[in-house]
């Protein structure tokens, strides 16, 4: 069964740290992008972040830049977000996804996936 498991949210005070990870199972990450997106409760999605599993080209959207670090796993089939420095404002449920054919820039401004995890929860408080 192909699926994206996510996991490493929770509750953390401002300018704390987390680091997601994104586990795929029943098929490789190798030669596909790998996104993370974010939905704060009540707003639209947001590509966070995504990086070419293949050449490590990645993307970062303007508001986490210089905070959050993606990263690649190619043995373990895993992709990483460590995110620093946490703000109320980055506060929602974060789901990774799989996206074949398309840079980092690309799948993260236009919010492709042709898989998706379920999500894990993050929260930050004042």
């Amino acid at each position: 069964q192909l699926k994206l498991v996510e996991s490493g949210g929770g509750l953390v005070h401002t300018g704390g740290s987390l680091r997601l990870s994104c586990v795929a199972f029943g098929f490789t990450l190798d030669y596909r992008t790998i996104g993370w997106f974010r939905q704060p409760p009540g707003k639209n999605r947001e590509g966070v972040s995504c990086i070419s599993f293949s050449d490590g080209t990645t993307y970062y959207a303007d508001s986490v830049k210089g905070r959050f670090t993606i990263s690649r796993d190619n043995a373990n089939n895993t992709v990483y977000l460590q995110m620093n420095d946490l703000k109320p404002e980055d506060t929602a449920e974060y789901r990774c996804a799989v996206q074949n054919g398309f840079t980092a820039k690309a799948m993260c401004v236009m919010g492709l996936g042709d898989y998706w995890g379920r999500g894990t929860q993050v929260a930050v408080s004042s």
